[in-house]
């Protein structure tokens, strides 16, 4: 057997059924033979595109996302998507050739360990050709317990001697701790007395308490406290049945949301890291003292801050233990669970600001208040970076079984490959993906994956025909936001053109029935929205012209 079937079976056995990424010498035999052996292999038209789709895998599923490129520039197109994963505290294994060791002239030399350190990713070089198990095992362990890319780098000499044990491989999962963290009392008594000694206090979730299964807890929790609830951008619409939920805590968060968030004493944070996008860089909640349940050792706020209470701890067990606490204290409050809030709730998603909309455009605003509506909430939402998340981000209301947002690196771009990764772990669940012009051009020739693989996947394409970011810093600084106008052609015609299905609207109607469409025959399809330039997304109007509405 040569070290590259070896190599093959190693992955097959850790669990792989699914490779993204784009052949090369670095990798060719690898990919032969692991489809050989029944492991499916998605090919794409960039190497970060593969990486960004093994993103989206390890996102749903919360196992290594797998991903595949050769050596040297193969390698080195992997950069934004490795950063954004590494962020997105995404477990991946990227597979990629090496230069042969006996070359140092070998034209597409390059030092894949600093590069890989560059982009926050772990390293593992396979050294010699016995080193093949030890290597993919500790590829698989790292990318699982540091839940971030690892890089298992693999020189092509190396890949072809012979490999001649024959013993069974050892999985990683036989070296892997339990992960169960049990409250430590005493945190918990400190928690309980803050938050009795409340009276207004909110509770953020994140994607951890999510993942945790916490969510009946949480609801108990709130009730007995009196806690508004509110996500983080990574759990947005989680628990939304609850008539108390108003959405996203920090930059997404609708005006009603930051007035009562000022009036709050005391912060319940579970699952969820308070960055500066959570906390609104740290000016939301002027007055409130903080308790941190999360399973990691710590994890520190924005602007380096501790809470004043945390307890490392599974987010359900965490939840429960601190809730049956203060049951045995027999302690329950309104809180914020009064009617008069209840009526302020009820209206604060209604966004009355008037603007010019310019002939053959659509006020974005209607665009996701219809998409909304129309597309049922058992569809998985996607949702992409850039200016127009703002409007996706916050008027997307209905609790779907996933919802993915994109902000880990501040980058464009990176939603698409990421919603086709977690479509195909999803088992070809269709899905809906609402992004930007300039972010989805970014790897449009994507598109010819999805129908190559036949992905009921949705595009809804919030075009602007500009770098919307960009455009309104420049105009709220009095500057030529012109400069950021790029235009694009027809997106529905490209879509055609690469196989699949494709429209251009500029009104609701259109809308309403490009989506009927796609929900009669789910597959990969791209509309073309033309909305207006003149409206703002509430976070813009904050950030860059200072008004409060």
């Amino acid at each position: 057997m040569k070290v590259y079937q070896r190599l093959a079976h190693a992955f097959k056995a850790e669990g792989v059924s699914h490779v993204f990424g784009l052949m090369g010498d670095g990798n060719m035999y690898w990919m032969h033979e692991l489809d050989k052996i029944g492991v499916k292999e998605l090919e794409v038209r960039h190497e970060g595109a593969g990486l960004g789709m093994a993103d989206g895998w390890a996102r749903v599923t919360h196992t290594p996302g797998i991903a595949t490129a050769t050596c040297g520039p193969g390698v080195s197109q992997l950069a934004t998507a490795l950063l954004t994963a590494s962020r997105a505290a995404s477990p991946l294994v990227a597979f990629v050739g090496e230069h042969p060791t006996n070359d140092d002239e070998y034209n597409q030399r390059l030092d894949q360990s600093r590069f890989a350190a560059a982009c926050e990713t772990g390293f593992v070089r396979m050294n010699t050709a016995d080193a093949a198990d030890d290597a993919v095992r500790k590829a698989f362990y790292l990318a699982k317990l540091e839940s971030r890319p690892i890089m298992l780098s693999a020189p092509m000499d190396i890949q072809q001697q012979e490999f001649d044990d024959d013993e069974p491989y050892r999985p990683s999962s036989t070296l892997m701790p339990s992960r169960t963290v049990r409250p430590d009392p005493d945190n918990l008594e400190q928690a309980a007395d803050m938050i009795a000694g409340s009276r207004k206090p909110v509770i953020i979730v994140g994607r951890g308490a999510k993942w945790a299964g916490a969510g009946e807890a949480v609801l108990k929790l709130a009730e007995r406290v009196g806690a508004l609830i509110l996500t983080s951008l990574m759990a947005k619409s989680w628990l939304s049945e609850d008539e108390f939920h108003f959405g996203i805590s920090g930059t997404y968060a609708t005006r009603t949301a930051m007035q009562l968030c000022e009036q709050a004493d005391c912060v319940i944070a579970i699952g969820a890291s308070l960055n500066r996008f959570t906390t609104e860089h740290n000016y939301l909640y002027p007055n409130a003292k903080f308790v941190h349940i999360d399973s990691k050792p710590h994890v520190m706020m924005s602007g380096g801050r501790s809470a004043e209470c945390y307890i490392q701890s599974d987010a359900r067990a965490g939840v429960e233990a601190l809730e049956g606490l203060l049951a045995k204290r027999s302690f329950k409050q309104t809180g914020y669970r009064t009617g008069e809030v209840r009526e302020r709730l009820a209206n604060a998603w209604e966004d009355r600001t008037q603007y010019k909309i310019e002939p053959g455009s659509v006020d974005p605003r209607e665009v996701i208040l219809a998409l909304d509506e129309a597309v049922p909430a058992n569809i998985n939402l996607f949702t992409g970076s850039g200016v127009t998340a703002g409007f996706s981000n916050i008027l997307f209301k209905r609790e779907r079984p996933i919802v993915l947002a994109s902000h880990f690196f501040g980058c464009i771009g990176q939603m698409m490959p990421a919603a086709m990764g977690a479509v195909t772990a999803l088992g070809n669940k269709p899905g809906i993906m609402v992004d930007g012009d300039a972010s989805v051009m970014m790897h449009i020739a994507e598109f010819d994956t999805m129908v190559r693989y036949g992905m009921p996947l949705l595009i809804v394409v919030l075009n602007n025909q500009m770098l919307g970011a960009e455009y309104y810093k420049l105009d709220a600084h009095k500057m030529n936001a012109a400069l950021s106008c790029i235009a694009t052609p027809d997106l529905g015609a490209v879509a055609t053109g690469f196989g699949g299905r494709g429209r251009l609207v500029r009104n609701i109607p259109e809308l309403r029935a490009a989506v009927a469409e796609w929900l009669a025959k789910p597959g990969p399809m791209m509309i073309d929205v033309r909305i207006a330039t003149s409206v703002l997304t509430l976070p813009s109007r904050r950030i860059h012209y200072g008004l409060d509405e």
